[in-house]
C-alpha cells in the first residue's frame, strides 16, 4: 500500500464480485491518503478528492426556481459532487449554508437547492442577480457581546450559530458553536464572545468571503456537451466534449472507518485535515460511499448526511447508518449520534414519514467508538457503555432508538480497542479488560503491566483489537514505549481456556478484520505497508515461519532442595500424516531466583519424529523453555513435556 493501512473491511455485491477494502494513514512522501479495494487480484484508487475555495459570493436566485446559482471562478463541478458553504451567505431573504449537491450549469457555475429545516426545497420570494454577503462581527471595547450582521438571519433568541471559520475581532476569537442570545433585529443577532473585547472593530468573517469546502467525484466518462446540448456558447461546437472537471486533491485522513450497506461500500475519514493542514485543525469527515452499480472513479460524500462525525457503523436489523460524535450545524458534537433513515443514507432529518433521527448522550465528555453486535448497537463514552436498541417507530416516546447505559468506569482506550467473539464483547479500557454479554465485567489479565504501563505516549489511537475466531483469540496490538511509535507488539487471550490463558509478543499489525467472505483473517504490516493473509498454510508466503514461544518460569521443587534433570521425554504431534521432515528446537533456560536477570542456556535441542528423549543435564530450581520453528511446510503441536529428575543438593 502507499502509506501505512489503518482500516480494512470485506464484503461481497450481488454480483458475487468480493472485495477487500483499504484506507491508509497520511502517506509521508505524499501528505495525501488512499482509499481502494482488491477484488481479483487488482486494486483500484476511489479515494475521494477535495477542494477548498475562498471567493466573493455571487449568487443569482429567481422566484421560478429553487435553485440558487453560484459562480466560483476556481472549479468545475460535476453532478456528482457536494459542496458544504461553510460561511453563511445572505442573498435576498434567503441564507446559504450547510451541505448541496453541485448541479452544474456553466464550466464555473453550479447550481444548489434550497431548502427549509426539514429538507424541502423552498423558493425565493424576489430575484437576486449577483449578491450575497457573509457574516459580519461587530465587537465593543469592555464587552463580551458581539453582534453578528446577516441579512434575514431568521435566528431566535438561544438558537445556535455555528462560527466555522475563525475570526478574531476586538482581540476576542470567535469559533464553533455560539447561542443566540439577543435578537436586535432581522438584520442583526447578538452572541457571546467567550471574553472581553479589548478594543471597538468589525470585521467579517473570513474576510468577506465565501468558504467553499468541495467533495469531488467523478463518472467513468462524462457526458457529452455538444452542440444543443446545455445553454449556449457551453463547450466546443460540435466537439462533443463537456467542461473538464476539477481534480482536487486526495483526502488526508489518519484513520478510517470502514463498513457496508448492502453492496455499497462505506466510508468515514476520521481524522481529517481539510486542503492542507493550516487551513482547518483535524475533525471527522462526511461519510461516502462506492456502489459497484454506479461505478464511479472515486468515493462519493453523501451530501444530505453530517458534513463531520468521529465514527459510524450499519445498524441492525434495519439497515441504517448511524453516525457518532457528530454534526447538524456543521461544529462537531462529540456526544451527538444520528441516524439515516431506513434503507435509505440521503435522508436525515427526522420526520413522522421517515426512521431517521438523533440523540445525545447525556454523559461524558465524547462517544469514543460504536459498533453494531447482533441486533443491537453498542457506544463507548470516556466513562461508561450505551446500548442503542431499535424499538421502531410509532411508539410512545416516538424515537426509533432506546438509549440505556450499562457500564459505568469501563470506558473505551480508543475507537478500535473493541471486538467481538462468540457473542461476547471484550474491549480495553484505560486501565484494564471488559467483557460485556447482558452485562459489563473486568476481565482478568495476568500480562497487564506489559501494555498499560508500555504504552507509547499519545499512541491510543493506534490500537487494534483483533478477533480470530478460526482460534476462539482475541488480541490487542499496541505501539510500545520500547519502540517509535508504531504498532509493534500485542497481547492476547484464547477466549475458550479462560480469561488467564493470555500470551504476549512483539508483531505489527496496524489494521485487521476477521475471518470473512474473502476467507482467513487479513491483517496490515505497518513496517512494510504489506496487506498480509493469515492462517493460510504452516508457511510464511512460501517462506519458513520463524516462529516461537517462550513459556514463563516454573519450580522443578519448592525452596529448600536444587533439583537435576538429566533427561526430557518429548511429546508432540506433528501433523497427519506425521511429518517425517519436521523439527522443532527446544532451549532451557535456568535460575535459582525468579529475579535473576541471566539464565544459563542449555541448547537448543532439536526435536522430530525421531527423538525419543533428549539430556539436557541441567541443575537449578526454576526452569523456562523456548520452542522454535525453521522449517518449511510442516506442523507441529506441543503436548504434555515429561522430564526426570532427582534432588541434588540443599539450596543456600
Amino acid at each position: 500500500m502507499p502509506a501505512t493501512p489503518r482500516a480494512l473491511w470485506a464484503w461481497e455485491d450481488t454480483q458475487a464480485v468480493k472485495r477487500l477494502a483499504i484506507g491508509t494513514d497520511i502517506s509521508n512522501s505524499t501528505g495525501i491518503s488512499f482509499l481502494g479495494f482488491i477484488t481479483g487480484g487488482q486494486l483500484t484508487d476511489i479515494t475521494p478528492r477535495v477542494q477548498q475555495d475562498n471567493v466573493p459570493p455571487d449568487v443569482t436566485l429567481s422566484t421560478a426556481s429553487t435553485f440558487a446559482r453560484i459562480v466560483d471562478n476556481s472549479i468545475t463541478t460535476t453532478e456528482f459532487d457536494t459542496v458544504f458553504i461553510a460561511t453563511h451567505i445572505a442573498v435576498g431573504s434567503m441564507i446559504l449554508y450547510g451541505s448541496y449537491l453541485t448541479l452544474p450549469f456553466s464550466a464555473t457555475t453550479y447550481d444548489v437547492t434550497m431548502r427549509d429545516a426539514l429538507g424541502n426545497p423552498v423558493m425565493p420570494p424576489i430575484n437576486i442577480s449577483n449578491g450575497g454577503a457573509v457574516a459580519v462581527f461587530n465587537a465593543t471595547s469592555g464587552s463580551a457581546l458581539i453582534d453578528v450582521s446577516l441579512n434575514n438571519h431568521g435566528y431566535i433568541i438561544g438558537d445556535t450559530y455555528p462560527v466555522m471559520i475563525e475570526t478574531t475581532v476586538g482581540g476576542v476569537t470567535l469559533s464553533g458553536n455560539a447561542i443566540v442570545q439577543a435578537v436586535i433585529d432581522q438584520n442583526t443577532f447578538r452572541i457571546f464572545g467567550r471574553e472581553t473585547a479589548n478594543s471597538t472593530e468589525t470585521k467579517a468573517i473570513n474576510g468577506g468571503s465565501a468558504r467553499y469546502n468541495y467533495y469531488l467525484s467523478f463518472a467513468p466518462n462524462p457526458p457529452g456537451v455538444g452542440y444543443g446540448v446545455g445553454g449556449y456558447g457551453e463547450g466546443g461546437y460540435g466537439s462533443g466534449t463537456s467542461p473538464t472537471p476539477s481534480t482536487g486533491t486526495q483526502i488526508a485522513t489518519r484513520d478510517w472507518n470502514l463498513d457496508n450497506f448492502g453492496e455499497v461500500l462505506l466510508s468515514l475519514p476520521t481524522l481529517t485535515t481539510f486542503g492542507s493542514p493550516d487551513n482547518d485543525t483535524e475533525m471527522g469527515g462526511p461519510i461516502f460511499y462506492w456502489s459497484p452499480s454506479l461505478n464511479l472513479i472515486n468515493a462519493t460524500a453523501i451530501w444530505a448526511g453530517p458534513i463531520s462525525s468521529a465514527g459510524m457503523f450499519v445498524a441492525m436489523p434495519q439497515r441504517q447508518i448511524v453516525a457518532y460524535g457528530t454534526t447538524v450545524t456543521g461544529v462537531p458534537d462529540p456526544l451527538l449520534v444520528r441516524w439515516c433513515d431506513v434503507d435509505n443514507f440521503f435522508q436525515w432529518i427526522g420526520q413522522v414519514t421517515n426512521q431517521a433521527g438523533q440523540f445525545r448522550i447525556p454523559r461524558g465528555s465524547k462517544i469514543v467508538g460504536g459498533m453494531q453486535v447482533s441486533t443491537q448497537g453498542l457506544l463507548w463514552t470516556d466513562l461508561g457503555l450505551w446500548v442503542m436498541q431499535y424499538i421502531g417507530p410509532g411508539n410512545v416516546s416516538r424515537s426509533v432508538y432506546s438509549f440505556n447505559e450499562v457500564g459505568v468506569g469501563c470506558g473505551l482506550i480508543a475507537q478500535k480497542a473493541a471486538g467481538t467473539i462468540g457473542g461476547v464483547v471484550y474491549w480495553m479500557g484505560q486501565s484494564q479488560f471488559y467483557t460485556y454479554a447482558g452485562g459489563v465485567q473486568p476481565v482478568q489479565c495476568p500480562v497487564w503491566d506489559y501494555i498499560f504501563p508500555r504504552l507509547f505516549p499519545g499512541s491510543e489511537g493506534l490500537i487494534r483489537c483483533a478477533t480470530n475466531s478460526n482460534f476462539n483469540e482475541i488480541e490487542w496490538f499496541f505501539a510500545s514505549a520500547d519502540g517509535n511509535g508504531e504498532v509493534d507488539s500485542y497481547v492476547k487471550m484464547n477466549v475458550t481456556l479462560g480469561d488467564t490463558s493470555w500470551d504476549i509478543g512483539q508483531l505489527p499489525r496496524s489494521a485487521w478484520i476477521n475471518q470473512s467472505v474473502i476467507g482467513p483473517p487479513v491483517g496490515a504490516d505497518p513496517t512494510t505497508n504489506y496487506i498480509q493473509q493469515h492462517e493460510t498454510s504452516n508457511d510464511a508466503d512460501g517462506q519458513p515461519l520463524l516462529a516461537s514461544f517462550t513459556t514463563g518460569y516454573f519450580v522443578l521443587s519448592e525452596a529448600d532442595v536444587l533439583m537435576f534433570v538429566d533427561q526430557v521425554w518429548p511429546d508432540m504431534k506433528w501433523g497427519y500424516p506425521p511429518a517425517t521432515n519436521a523439527e522443532v528446537l527446544l532451549t532451557f533456560y535456568v535460575v535459582e531466583y525468579p529475579t535473576d536477570q541471566n539464565p544459563r542456556t542449555y541448547g537448543p535441542f532439536t526435536l522430530s519424529t525421531a527423538v525419543r528423549y533428549i539430556t539436557p543435564r541441567f541443575r537449578g530450581r526454576l526452569v523456562a523453555m523456548k520452542f522454535e520453528n525453521v522449517d518449511i511446510g510442516t506442523f507441529w503441536r506441543l503436548g504434555n513435556m515429561r522430564y526426570r529428575f532427582q534432588p541434588d543438593g540443599k539450596f543456600l
